[in-house]
């Protein structure tokens, strides 16, 4: 069975909820047998490459917020992924175009290696004080990912390497009617949107085994938007 996650590095819920399909794919008795395919996703296509803001700022500037009141959002989705065993600072963190790491994570799953390069870049972006924006700091990650350093350098060099791979991808999420990420497709018959708890992803891991007719499971889970909107639920609780 095959489990696709369309998912970007700028959005908390997907870290989040890539924690939590991990947690309910661990309780799946046919785990050994589901192959994850991570897809490309950009909230912000449109920012120009090297544009960077704080994260502070961008939120208070997209939400219409203060900063005190953005800094409280974070917080909000700080314990959520402290919830899960994550680590995530609340400051000091960029917000950028991610599509030079959306191609050298396609690089990565050409060489078995794309969720280990995730995770790595998840982690730098969230809870370490590493800009996945800059391109040394994404060399850094991809030989720690157990790539080869020249070939990812020769990838960020080239605009159009694995370009097509990451339009491609982004196509088919529209095509799907995905809007919002993350986004995650259970064998081409079931889909989630959101960062569901893990129980979720568990219930559906066996019904999408058990191959019922289509139908679209936990569909009001907490996400990041085309706009790179992201939902924060109340403190306390988790979307």
């Amino acid at each position: 069975m095959r489990v696709e996650i369309w998912s970007d590095i700028a959005c908390p819920w997907c870290y989040i909820g890539k924690a939590r399909f991990e947690k309910g794919l661990a309780e799946f008795a046919h785990r050994d047998q589901v192959e994850v395919v991570h897809r490309s996703f950009e909230l912000d296509p449109g920012r120009a490459k090297g544009d960077t803001a704080q994260v502070i700022d961008m939120l208070a500037q997209k939400y219409g917020r203060t900063r005190e009141e953005a800094r409280s959002m974070e917080a909000n989705v700080a314990a959520n992924a402290h919830a899960e065993g994550l680590g995530y600072r609340t400051e000091g963190r960029d917000h950028g175009n991610t599509f030079d790491i959306h191609r050298l994570l396609h690089l990565a799953k050409a060489r078995g290696r794309q969720d280990e390069l995730l995770t790595l870049a998840y982690r730098a972006n969230f809870a370490e004080e590493r800009s996945v924006f800059d391109a040394e700091v994404l060399i850094e990650l991809a030989l720690e990912a157990g790539l080869d350093g020249d070939e990812a350098r020769a990838v960020l060099a080239d605009p159009e390497a694995y370009a097509a791979e990451v339009r491609a991808d982004e196509q088919e999420a529209s095509e799907l009617g995905a809007n919002a990420v993350p986004f995650f497709v259970l064998d081409r018959r079931y889909g989630i949107s959101g960062g569901q708890p893990a129980e979720v992803f568990a219930r559906a891991l066996e019904q999408a085994w058990k191959d019922r007719p289509p139908t679209a499971i936990g569909s009001d889970g907490a996400a990041c938007d085309a706009d790179g909107a992201c939902e924060v639920p109340q403190a306390g609780t988790q979307g």
